[in-house]
């Protein structure tokens, strides 16, 4: 079974990926590796340069298949802000002092008042294989932004996304989440990327 090194120690992006690739690999976060310790800061103006970062800096220290992710929210009325500042969106507003979630989830939907609220999620994968080659792999999950925080369940923004062909946001949906998020479709693409090759 191949192992794999998620750059990440957040518990609930392990939980959404372990339970999307199940059992066809070993998933072990930094620390279950042994690379724990300090992550390189995400201060790159796409998604794909944040998530090389990431992986190429666990790769340096592993000859396991290394992967790093970054996510942003985009949405249409906000010229696709927060986009790839999610994380940090109300700091970058001076609201708070770090990454806090439901800062941003305030800020936005005091943004958005009488505002399109069409938006999606992109979530990009960076894949740095055993013989050190870069892969990127993606997904979209396009949805809109509910009047209110609905839901307690996941993290981030799920409990004002509602997904396209649903009346619920992702807090409200639970497991069921992780079948149709953006991070979902980029590791179903990452399943066929290693189905290529094996």
């Amino acid at each position: 079974m191949k192992k794999i090194v998620l750059a990440t120690d957040n518990d609930h992006k392990l939980e959404e990926i372990r339970d999307t690739l199940g059992d066809k690999f070993q998933i072990l976060s930094k620390s279950q590796a042994g690379l724990g310790g300090s992550s390189p800061e995400e201060n790159q103006d796409t998604l794909e340069k944040n998530a090389l970062i990431k992986a190429s800096h666990l790769a340096k220290k592993t000859n396991y298949i290394v992967i790093a992710d970054d996510t942003g929210l985009f949405v249409e009325a906000l010229d696709g802000k927060p986009g790839v500042h999610s994380a940090r969106f109300s700091y970058d507003y001076g609201l708070s002092k770090d990454h806090d979630d439901r800062m941003n989830r305030s800020l936005l939907l005091k943004l958005l008042q009488g505002k399109d609220r069409r938006a999606y999620f992109k979530t990009v994968l960076c894949l740095i294989d055993e013989n050190k080659d870069v892969h990127y792999l993606e997904g979209i999950c396009k949805g809109e932004i509910s009047d209110k925080e609905k839901g307690d369940k996941g993290f981030g923004y799920d409990s004002i996304f509602i997904p396209d062909g649903y009346d619920k946001t992702f807090a409200e949906m639970g497991a069921e989440k992780n079948k149709i998020s953006h991070r979902a479709r980029a590791l179903e693409k990452l399943v066929e990327f290693f189905e290529k090759h094996k």
